[in-house]
């Protein structure tokens, strides 16, 4: 957890920005919590890691002279870690709301079964029986 804090520090700090299709328009990092994995419209967090990882493989072309550190690198690959966790964690939410509808469905069908069991077993008492279990609600 302390790696992740670290990323959405590092981000903040340095006011990370990601490009939109939408024009001149960069969205924030918390923005991106927001835009769905995929779209048909382009603007999803799909597109926005493609698009971070174009510009990084870009500029991986190694000095084998230059020693110096390139601070753009260094922000793309912070910016795709983002993305990275980001997708991961609603992957994960989705995953989950997966499995609670289909719990959920699964409960329901075996409530209506339940019922239907009680139903049959209760016509299955003899009309005397019927008779006293009403007189005993009474």
């Amino acid at each position: 957890m302390s790696n992740e804090i670290n990323i959405f520090e590092q981000a903040s700090r340095k006011a990370l920005r990601f490009e939109s299709i939408r024009g001149p328009v960069s969205l924030s990092v918390e923005s991106l919590w927001s835009i769905p994995l995929e779209s048909k419209s382009g603007l999803d967090l799909d597109t926005v890691a493609k698009t971070v990882k174009s510009k990084l493989n870009a500029l991986s072309e190694e000095s084998f002279v230059s020693t110096k550190a390139n601070p753009e690198k260094e922000d793309l690959e912070l910016s795709l870690e983002i993305v990275k966790h980001i997708i991961s964690v609603r992957l994960k939410e989705r995953e989950d709301k997966s499995q609670a509808v289909a719990r959920a469905a699964e409960r329901a069908r075996l409530i209506e079964a339940l019922d239907q069991k009680q139903s049959a077993a209760i016509l299955q008492l003899s009309e005397d029986e019927l008779k006293a279990r009403i007189k005993d609600l009474s």
